[in-house]
């Protein structure tokens, strides 16, 4: 595939397979070309927007520099993810997509220890939720930061998963629609599903900048079912993808610690505290989504984090 314009290289591959079923081969032939594409473009089209001038910027080129900074999971990418979706929305208030995408960025600031003012955060996510779904509830990628906003910060797993579950319906090609879903399971308490959604949405975008989140996200399903063990295999490829992600810390301070290798649960706990400073148990619990992340939360006490 090539850019048209520019003439850059974007992807290329190649499909060796027994010719046994054409059917079938036709079906693993289209799901890895659209798993492989679809963020390969995506991140093509963030690059492109990001060299654009300012001046010259759409409410759709804004929202993709959103994105970019969405995929950073600092505190300065959320803040600036935060003032680029306004303006988006400013600019295109009828866009449910870039209403759901400023409450995720709200509802970040929040679960990440962010915000100056909770409260704040808090209420403009619920807000832009009702936005979004006022404005388009038939988006399958609106769905999927919509059913977040729903299960972290009003706690109403029920609808979250209703809202998860036709999201991947709608499109199950979607890799937001199924790492939404795994992480609404996750907080419902239903870890093996939501295994197993995490893993649909890696199969479905193996490339993904978003896989730190994928991997955390099983690695917190690993822990409450007590695979320790593999939750630290998921916790450490979260952190070759993101190493400054801190819930990937969260992960690996938890399992090491149920695992009795207390040093390596330390020196977790030691990086978790670098990127979050004024991390306490307490203060993580009231964030939201963590009613059901019993053995996780445990694990945290045992790695000898504040309470």
């Amino acid at each position: 595939m090539i850019d048209a314009v520019t003439g850059a290289h974007i992807w290329a591959d190649r499909f060796e397979r027994d010719l046994t079923d054409v059917f079938a081969l036709q079906d693993e032939v289209t799901v890895a070309v659209v798993s492989a594409i679809q963020p390969k473009l995506l991140q093509t089209e963030i690059a492109v927007a990001v060299r654009r001038r300012p001046e010259n910027l759409t409410a759709y080129y804004l929202f993709l520099r959103a994105m970019q900074q969405f995929y950073l999971t600092t505190r300065e990418g959320v803040a600036e993810g935060v003032r680029l979706a306004h303006r988006a929305l400013e600019l295109d208030p009828r866009s449910a997509l870039v209403a759901a995408l400023a409450g995720v960025n709200h509802m970040q600031n929040i679960l990440y220890g962010y915000a100056a003012d909770p409260q704040f955060d808090r209420k403009e996510a619920v807000r832009l939720l009702g936005v979004a779904m006022n404005l388009d509830d038939g988006d399958p990628d609106t769905l999927a930061w919509t059913c977040l906003i729903s299960a972290f910060m009003v706690g109403d797993c029920e609808s979250a998963i209703e809202m998860a579950d036709r999201a991947v319906a709608l499109n199950p090609n979607s890799f937001s629609a199924w790492n939404g879903r795994g992480w609404v399971y996750r907080v419902a308490g239903l870890p093996e599903e939501a295994i197993r959604s995490l893993e649909c949405a890696i199969r479905v975008s193996p490339i993904d900048p978003r896989l730190h989140l994928t991997f955390v996200g099983m690695g917190f399903a690993f822990i409450e079912l007590g695979r320790f063990d593999e939750a630290i295999v998921a916790g450490k490829k979260a952190r070759r993808q993101n190493p400054s992600y801190s819930g990937t810390y969260r992960c690996l301070a938890s399992a090491f610690a149920h695992l009795g290798r207390d040093a390596e649960a330390r020196e977790a706990a030691a990086r978790l505290l670098e990127l979050d400073p004024a991390f306490t148990i307490s203060a993580w619990i009231a964030r939201g989504g963590q009613s059901n992340a019993k053995l996780l939360t445990e694990g945290l006490r045992k790695a000898g984090l504040p309470e």
